[in-house]
């Protein structure tokens, strides 16, 4: 497959990228920063400079032409509202509006677990912008007529990928996953087309992460 990565620079988008190289896909890395270009290409993508943030519909649609698969995995990063909602919702939904008129089918998501309109998160707390902003654009999602799948980790560690996982199937509730482990269920994800329909919430565990998606597959 031909898959575009937006947000290509980020902790869990390095670690995705050489796994769907060696997997022998085509990787096509966009990043806001040219600075960035040459670690993205260095983890077996083709680099590409865009600005996810300003682009219009026609635009993202143009970039995405020719690819079979988007992952999202952009981000704002937190600290402004404004921004958060101009990257975490706004560019997302346009994102997903773009790949449907271009004609990629695939659309995978990196969003967080818990996020939903019961995401619990009081307005006047410094994380309800970027709670509110991932409902929304994952709700958007859910409704267009993408192949997409949602996947939701909890909070991000450093630490060293063990393959294995829980999920909100099987009783979990929100506790921390490896960044790495993150990495292999978007592959995973992106290798089982039966995964499109689904929201994955999950943790490190104990299953292997093939099993555990198996559960979700239609």
């Amino acid at each position: 497959m031909r898959i575009a990565i937006i947000g290509a620079h980020g902790k869990v988008a390095r670690l995705l990228t050489p796994l769907l190289h060696e997997s022998g896909h085509q990787v096509t890395a966009v990043v806001r920063n040219p600075d960035h270009v040459a670690d993205v290409e260095a983890d077996g993508s083709s680099g590409r400079v865009f600005d996810i943030e300003s682009a219009d519909v026609d635009a993202i649609a143009e970039l995405l032409s020719g690819h079979d698969a988007v992952v999202w995995s952009a981000g704002a990063g937190g600290g402004n509202p404004q921004r958060t909602y101009a990257v975490d919702r706004d560019a997302a939904i346009r994102s997903m509006e773009a790949a449907a008129r271009a004609g990629v089918g695939r659309y995978v998501m990196v969003s967080y677990f818990g996020a939903g309109p019961d995401h619990g998160v009081a307005k006047d707390n410094p994380f309800f912008a970027y709670a509110d902003a991932k409902t929304a654009a994952d709700a958007a999602l859910a409704r267009s007529d993408l192949a997409w799948t949602i996947l939701r980790p909890s909070g991000l560690t450093t630490a060293a990928g063990t393959g294995r996982i829980e999920t909100s199937l099987g009783g979990a509730s929100s506790g921390s996953v490896a960044r790495a482990d993150v990495a292999l269920v978007v592959a995973e994800t992106l290798a089982h087309p039966g995964l499109a329909g689904a929201t994955v919430e999950f943790n490190n565990g104990e299953e292997p992460v093939d099993e555990a998606l198996a559960a979700y597959e239609r």
